[in-house]
Order: structure tokens, then C-alpha cells, then sequence
């Protein structure tokens, strides 16, 4: 039986059955992680998205735990990977080793090789380590002596790392930090959830008990579920708009890619889908803007001695970037309709 690869993915699932499958996946990891909804939602909307996650936050939040539950949740392949100063990338992708049996020389896959790849502290290891990671994180595929080897579907690489303790660290490339569809912070828990968290995980850890909740093949109907999902002109140029913003903005030196608006639009569709929607909001796409954006952005120095952040940075684009005329109406706008009595966004029903 071959192995499915990255870009085929299995038939479309009802709205009822994809909402239970998700929900599952997200009401499991909870049982880890106290108090972070919208975290866990946003990671499940990347892995949805055929996306990679970067989870940068200080040392003890639970950063590792959440890529750890969310492996644990998907009956799938799973690998983890510490990074260390000495790990070589033959550790990461695979070796061919010499058989003497037969006389030749055989693949021994690394810890790539796996459909949800947790790398740990993924900044402690060389820049030459790091860029073992760029073709798969890329393309799905390994190439090892001449030798491309195609990866599973589904995919999905999650990073942790610490913003602070930068002594014998490498900073992730650009090109690095460009494949990680978004990067999120854990945050420190608010008291309610600390303290329900020492009831739950004083005697025992959570993680050591949980069970998946779903698998490979209903992941793949998942993601085959998100890429139907519609998107409408307008917000496809409103995503242009809103890259294009960051490539003008006084205050950056470098602006967002190309691969980031394809990113961003295939996470805003996920989102919509987690949300029970066949259609995507501009909305989606301000919610995403910070976590997909913020980490691809390099500021010029005057905002960096304003001690400006990139997440700020972002956040004031979105808040002077006009919406879409058309876009969605809340229930509270009180101005009168378009004139077509239909929803903008929304797909064409026959």
C-alpha cells in the first residue's frame, strides 16, 4: 500500500461531521492546555492549512505541551526533535547507510519522516541543522545523495522556541522564519486557569494520558473540507492590500512575501471553516494579520529604537487599513444594505 503525499488528500466531509471532528481534536488538547481557546484553535487552523507553527514565548508556559497534545490528538506518525548545537541535519532528514549484506547503500529515513514533526528549542541548533528543514517545510519532499523522497499528507512542523536566553543560540533565518505560516505566544495563563491547572496536573501530567481523538485519514478530509472553502474578490485583494501595506510602511526594512498572502488565505480558511462558515470574512483575515504577518517583518532601526514591536507594527496597518466596502454586515450596522440582499462574501447557492 503507498503512502499518501502532501498534496492529495481524501473526499469532503458533511459540516456536521467536520464540525465534531474538530471540536474533538480542539476539547482534547484542552485537557492539556488550561484556559487557551483561541491558541489551540489557531494551531489546529494552521495544521488544517497545510501549514508549519512557531510557538515563541518564555521558558515554562507550556509551549512544548501544545505541540506535544496536538501531535497526541492525530492517530498519526509522530517525531520529536531536541535541537542542540551538535545535532547534524543528517539527524533531521535521514542518512544512507552501507549495507554489507547486500552490498549497497540504504535510506535510513530521519525524524522528518513523520506526519507531525515537534521540534524543540529549534533555535539551539546550527544555521547548517536549520536549513535541513527548508525543503520539506517548503515542498514535502527530501532529496538525501540525489534521492528525492516524498513526504505524507498530512504535515505540519511545530517549533518552540524562547525569545529570550540568547547566549549559544542561532537566530532562524528569514528564509527559515518565511515557511512558518504563523507564530503564536502562549501567554501566562490567567489566575483561574493556573489554579485549576494545580488540581489537574499536580499529581498526575495530563499529557501522559491522552488518547487521539482522530487520525490521519479524517485530517486529510479536513484539509480537503478547508480548501473548498470560498473566497470572494474582495478579500482576496484585500489580503494583497494588506501585504502590500507592509512592503510600504515607513517603518519596515523588509515586508512580507508572497508566500505569506498565499499562507494567510489558506489559514483564513480554516479559520472560517473552525468557525462553521463556508465563506471568509475580512474579519479572519485581521484576526490571522498579527500571528501570520508579525514574525516575517523586519522594523528599520528608528522603530527599533522607538522600541516599537513587529506585532504593534502590524496591528496599526490593520487598524488604518479600510475594509472592504462590502464586506459582511454585523448585526448592529444600522446603515442601509448594499442592495442585493445577500451577503457579500458569501458563495453563490444555485
Amino acid at each position: 500500500m503507498t503512502q499518501q503525499t502532501w498534496d492529495e488528500v481524501g473526499g469532503l466531509l458533511p459540516y456536521d461531521e467536520f464540525r465534531a471532528a474538530s471540536d474533538a481534536i480542539v476539547t482534547n488538547i484542552e485537557q492539556v492546555i488550561e484556559g487557551k481557546t483561541a491558541t489551540v484553535r489557531l494551531a489546529l487552523a494552521v495544521l488544517l492549512a497545510e501549514g508549519h507553527l512557531l510557538i515563541e514565548d518564555v521558558p515554562g508556559v507550556g509551549k512544548t505541551k501544545l505541540a506535544k497534545a496536538l501531535a497526541r490528538s492525530i492517530d498519526c506518525s509522530v517525531r520529536r526533535i531536541q535541537f542542540t548545537p551538535d545535532l547534524l541535519p543528517s539527524d533531521v532528514t535521514g542518512v544512507s547507510v552501507y549495507n554489507q549484506e547486500t552490498h549497497d547503500f540504504e535510506f535510513r529515513p530521519g525524524a522528518v519522516f513523520a506526519n507531525l514533526v515537534v521540534g524543540d528549542e529549534i533555535n539551539r541548533a546550527s544555521p547548517k541543522t536549520q536549513s535541513a528543514l527548508l525543503e520539506c517545510m517548503e515542498e514535502r519532499q527530501v532529496t538525501v545523495d540525489g534521492v528525492t523522497y516524498q513526504l505524507q499528507t498530512p504535515f505540519m512542523v511545530i517549533a518552540t522556541q524562547n525569545p529570550i536566553e540568547m547566549e549559544g543560540t542561532y537566530p532562524l533565518p528569514e528564509a527559515q522564519r518565511d515557511r512558518f505560516t504563523a507564530r503564536i505566544a502562549m501567554g501566562y495563563p490567567d489566575p483561574t486557569a493556573e489554579l485549576a491547572m494545580l488540581d489537574g496536573h499536580g499529581a498526575v501530567d495530563p499529557l501522559s494520558g491522552l488518547r487521539p481523538v482522530s487520525d490521519a485519514d479524517t485530517v486529510r478530509r479536513l484539509i480537503g473540507h478547508v480548501r473548498q472553502v470560498h473566497v470572494a474578490d474582495a478579500v482576496k485583494q484585500y489580503a494583497v492590500d494588506l501585504v502590500t501595506a507592509t512592503r510600504e510602511s515607513p517603518d519596515l526594512r523588509l515586508g512580507a512575501s508572497p508566500r505569506c498572502t498565499l499562507q494567510m488565505l489558506r489559514t483564513a480558511r480554516a479559520v472560517a471553516a473552525l468557525d462553521g462558515r463556508d465563506y471568509v470574512l475580512p474579519d479572519d483575515l485581521q484576526v490571522l494579520a498579527v500571528p501570520v504577518l508579525a514574525h516575517r517583518i523586519i522594523p528599520t532601526a528608528d522603530a527599533q529604537l522607538a522600541r516599537r514591536t513587529t506585532d504593534a507594527i502590524v496591528a496599526d496597518l490593520v487598524h488604518r487599513l479600510p475594509l472592504p466596502h462590502d464586506r459582511k454586515r454585523s448585526p448592529y450596522d444600522t446603515r442601509p444594505p448594499s442592495g442585493n440582499g445577500r451577503a457579500p462574501f458569501e458563495p453563490r447557492r444555485p
